[in-house]
């Protein structure tokens, strides 16, 4: 087993660089767990902010040769848990397949005044799926 930390060149940038991105545990047989940091993004609404954040989500998972339909866990986390309608509208642009399992929770602030959710995945990987050069 090999495990990488990365922040990839190809995708938006972690706000400090005191965290990686993304931790790629690879297997003998070449397949792969990919463990994404917690992602927020800019947007005046809980909708906006929700696209940004699966669109780094994405771009991440593309520069370690996956995509949103490898993703089997996703936590997110909500500042107001009465607006998780508008986060669930979103999600189903974005993850349209089988539902991975999930969990989500309320919580009082997130590490930016500004955010409104932030959210963290695990993606599977399948072998020959290699991080972008």
């Amino acid at each position: 087993m090999q495990i990488t930390l990365d922040n990839p060149a190809t995708a938006p940038q972690p706000l400090n660089p005191y965290y990686s991105q993304v931790a790629r545990v690879e297997h003998a047989d070449g397949s792969a767990l990919l463990f994404v940091s917690g992602q927020i993004a800019e947007g005046a609404t809980l909708a906006e902010q929700s696209r940004g954040v699966f669109e780094t989500i994405a771009a991440l998972l593309k520069a370690h040769g996956g995509t949103l339909a490898d993703v089997i866990n996703i936590r997110t986390y909500l500042t107001d848990i009465d607006k998780l309608h508008e986060y669930g509208a979103v999600r189903r642009e974005f993850l349209t397949g089988a539902p991975p399992t999930s969990m989500t929770f309320e919580v009082p602030k997130l590490f930016r005044p500004e955010a409104q959710i932030e959210v963290e995945v695990v993606a599977a990987v399948s072998r020959g799926s290699r991080p972008a050069a």
